[in-house]
């Protein structure tokens, strides 16, 4: 058992170095020349990922986020942080400090192989993909994804998901605005959906 345990953690390293290493010897380059800039500090690079996974129904039963955390930490390769409510909203009968679910932010090499998996890997499993929206940047080079399902993550073991949990996925980056992170992310082979 250990010895297939160390083999995953060899791909990973590998699939981590080669997305980082494809954005420091091609990407950056293609980037600074695309956008037309003269610094090569300013060229856009990944600054982390945020992947949160919400409950849908906050609860008391602290029980029902094992499920959640175990399937993200799984996914993302990092144990995962939970998360509770900052205020009381009675009609969702919610109290601050409840457990509504959990997230993990990957940062470095962590983040480029999580990268590099959700779009090789994951998102061309999902069902009549015609690719992800060109709309859900922030205005400030962050794009954030919203995932119906993670059995896309062949992480997930599919016979003992008990529940279908969305995710959002948040990818930072230090791109100014929405058109240079919108490159950033096609370089990395981000699927946009065409004409979106």
């Amino acid at each position: 058992m250990g010895h297939s345990g160390h083999r995953k953690k060899e791909s990973e390293v590998q699939m981590a170095a080669r997305l980082r290493e494809r954005y420091n010897k091609e990407i950056k380059q293609a980037l600074k020349k695309e956008l037309g800039l003269d610094n090569p500090m300013a060229v856009p690079r990944l600054d982390k990922i945020v992947v949160n996974m919400g409950l849908g129904e906050a609860t008391q039963n602290t029980k029902l986020l094992d499920p959640l955390v175990a399937d993200l930490a799984a996914i993302a390769g990092q144990k995962p942080v939970t998360t509770k409510a900052k205020k009381s909203i009675a009609a969702f009968k919610v109290r601050a400090g409840m457990s509504i679910g959990a997230m993990v932010t990957l940062r470095s090499d962590k983040a480029y192989e999580f990268l590099d998996r959700l779009i090789s890997t994951a998102l061309p499993r999902v069902r009549d993909f015609r690719g992800v929206s060109t709309k859900s940047f922030d205005g400030r080079g962050n794009y954030t994804l919203g995932l119906r399902d993670q059995l896309i993550f062949p992480e997930i073991d599919y016979s003992k998901v008990e529940k279908m949990k969305g995710m959002n996925i948040t990818i930072v980056t230090t791109a100014k605005d929405d058109n240079q992170a919108k490159a950033l992310l096609k370089h990395f082979g981000m699927p946009f959906r065409q004409g979106a």
